[in-house]
């Protein structure tokens, strides 16, 4: 069997629903749970998209054999002498218009454990079955940045054509995940697929940072052309940034790392052309993630418990 193939008809790996209206030129947004994302910024724009458009699932995935249970146990609910429920874990397509009625994508549920290349094969066949033309993944990364600066969001794509602001990063090797997979496999079959990463800073990365899935909603919409209201996402951004700089000013400490980070960053900016490794200066050394974590300790917890 060749490193492609895959076991069965792909199609047996979901199943659609028999009401599915005509979707050619559509946009599939796509995003899992379980792989890196900073400040929640994948899965806050997930909740924004689906609180503030109607939506159903259109097609759904058998995960019975995709999902290690053991390793990610779904949440049960136990009720004086009885189990009352369990959120099993879904992973579905839903079907939503935007603000003009442009019908779209959003393709959500865990990061399947096992058999990526039979899940990127059933949303190629959906890919094809619907005519969708693009396919878009989005989610938040940890950088070195201060939050006092203008937020960054790198886009990647299976086209130049698709790339709207490249990466500062030459060649790395990454952890994988179905995301990638997904655009890579789709690209080597000739169809359209790009990805969005929004820059959040090391010290808000364990809390929900929606200035991060702004970002990423203001970029999605660029390159897609999708109209998407914002005004719960921009007010949830001004509540955060709010309360980030009253507890950074309560902390001289906290004030000085951020101080430091945004020389770092102003210099880099400065010295953007002829600088090789992101956000680092040639006269000063960046905090290492260690170190930024012990001056944000005490920072993190506050923000928890709040």
């Amino acid at each position: 069997m060749g490193r492609h193939d895959v076991a069965q008809d792909p199609e047996e790996l979901f199943e659609v629903d028999s009401d599915v209206p005509d979707l050619t030129g559509a946009v599939l947004l796509h995003h899992f749970d379980g792989f890196m994302d900073a400040g929640s910024a994948g899965s806050t724009l997930v909740e924004h998209l689906l609180d503030a458009h109607e939506h159903r699932v259109i097609a759904r995935f058998d995960v019975d054999d995709l999902i290690d249970y053991r390793a990610r146990r779904p949440t049960m609910t136990y009720a004086t002498d009885r189990w009352e429920d369990y959120a099993a874990p879904e992973l579905v397509v839903h079907l939503l218009h935007d603000a003009v009625g442009t019908p779209f994508l959003l393709m959500t549920g865990p990061e399947p454990d096992r058999r990526w290349e039979a899940v990127v094969a059933a949303v190629r066949a959906l890919v094809e079955r619907w005519g969708v033309r693009l396919a878009v993944s989005f989610h938040g990364i940890p950088m070195g940045v201060p939050h006092t600066r203008a937020l960054s969001v790198i886009s990647h794509a299976t086209r130049p054509e698709l790339v709207v602001e490249k990466s500062p990063f030459n060649r790395v090797q990454v952890p994988g995940n179905l995301s990638a997979l997904l655009e890579l496999r789709l690209g080597q079959a000739g169809l359209d697929a790009m990805g969005f990463a929004a820059y959040v800073p090391h010290y808000l990365t364990q809390g929900a940072y929606p200035t991060a899935a702004l970002g990423l909603l203001k970029a999605l919409t660029k390159s897609t052309g999708l109209v998407i209201q914002a005004a719960d996402l921009n007010e949830a951004a001004r509540r955060t940034d709010a309360e980030i700089a009253r507890q950074v000013a309560e902390s001289a400490e906290v004030a000085q790392v951020v101080e430091a980070l945004e020389r770092q960053y102003d210099a880099f900016a400065d010295a953007s052309e002829k600088a090789e490794n992101l956000l680092i200066a040639d006269d000063e050394e960046l905090p290492s993630a260690d170190e930024l974590g012990a001056e944000f300790e005490r920072f993190l917890a506050e923000q928890q418990r709040d």
